[in-house]
């Protein structure tokens, strides 16, 4: 299918790795420059340049932490003229209730929430000045169903879901949409740091502790970065100006649920 957004410009956070790659080379592939963005320069910059050799596209990449005033100050001066938005940025670590004190929270609430949001109050007004934009947040499947041993992405990206259902409908009448893609467990470093405490708590080998959790999942596997970044693309093309304001889940049916 052709996506028919070809020359447009997209923004894409913490992007060298993961879901964030898996989106940066789908758009790519649908002929979308790039600014790619992540903390650190040497994994960047390969991805940057591997996505060049591809897709022929022009690729910006900027080495920054999103997650601060200065990262985003970078980044956004490096970019320009946006018309894609992807935000994306690692979960907040695992642990139990009893963990967590304000400081941390203020943490998660920075990196899932807040940052999103400066993004796209900065972003977004030029998008509706144009007719024309889309933003796609990466979320989790927690936003549905909450995981016990992530409070803090639970409250920060639940937050997060709140602020972008009410101004979805409020910038849809220009011609720009928001969504959020929640993810289940995918093949990304995120899934072999989960993993690998489960086989350090459960004390049973990695391969054990990931065929544990793979058979939580109907699919019985985890997701790949590729298929993730195919529907981000889908949600950036010119076909889906009609999905406003939605949550849709890539957990291979993990979350149980009717809607």
């Amino acid at each position: 299918m052709d996506l028919d957004i070809k020359g447009k410009r997209a923004l894409v956070t913490a992007s060298s790795k993961g879901l964030g790659l898996g989106c940066a080379e789908a758009l790519a592939e649908a002929g979308v420059d790039l600014v790619m963005n992540a903390r650190s320069e040497g994994p960047l910059a390969k991805a940057a340049e591997d996505i060049r050799a591809r897709f022929k596209v022009e690729v910006t990449e900027v080495a920054a932490d999103i997650t601060t005033e200065d990262g985003r100050a970078d980044v956004l001066a490096a970019a320009g003229k946006v018309d894609i938005l992807v935000t994306n940025a690692g979960g907040p670590p695992p642990g139990l209730w009893s963990d967590w004190d304000r400081n941390d929270f203020i943490a998660a609430l920075d990196a899932n929430m807040l940052t999103p949001i400066a993004l796209m109050k900065i972003l977004l007004p030029g998008m509706m000045d144009q007719g024309w934009g889309r933003v796609v947040n990466i979320t989790s499947q927690s936003v549905k169903a909450p995981i016990p041993v992530l409070g803090l992405s639970n409250a920060a990206r639940a937050g997060l879901t709140g602020y972008v259902a009410g101004t979805a409908r409020q910038v849809a009448p220009s011609g720009v949409t928001i969504n959020n893609l929640l993810p289940g467990i995918h093949a990304t470093d995120r899934a072999d740091a989960l993993d690998k405490g489960v086989s350090q708590q459960q004390n049973i080998s990695l391969e054990d502790a990931t065929a544990q959790r793979q058979a939580t999942i109907p699919a019985r596997r985890y997701g790949t970065r590729q298929e993730f970044g195919a529907a981000c693309a889908f949600l950036c093309s010119q076909h889906a100006g009609f999905i406003v304001g939605q949550n849709i889940l890539l957990d291979g049916g993990a979350v149980n649920t009717t809607l």
